[in-house]
């Protein structure tokens, strides 16, 4: 799973119309993202403050992490 795609639906719990309104960009911009196109570090910084303001306890490495991998160890 995609960067992106994972803190959406994971940390979020949002469809890529709401998260797009909850950062204040398009849902196309999010479906660019979810395709491997990177947010810009000021669409990163909208993220982050919009999972503040949420309450979410925030980790920059979501970011670039390998979900993949984390995916799997977590199945073990």
């Amino acid at each position: 799973m995609n960067a992106i795609r994972y803190i959406r639906k994971e940390i979020f719990d949002a469809t890529q119309v709401e998260f797009a309104a909850l950062i204040g960009v398009t849902q196309a911009s999010v479906s660019r993202w979810e395709r491997d196109v990177s947010p810009s570090l000021d669409d990163m910084r909208k993220i982050r403050l919009a999972a503040a303001e949420r309450g979410i306890d925030w980790d920059d490495g979501w970011f670039f992490q390998s979900l993949e991998k984390s995916t799997s160890e977590a199945a073990e």
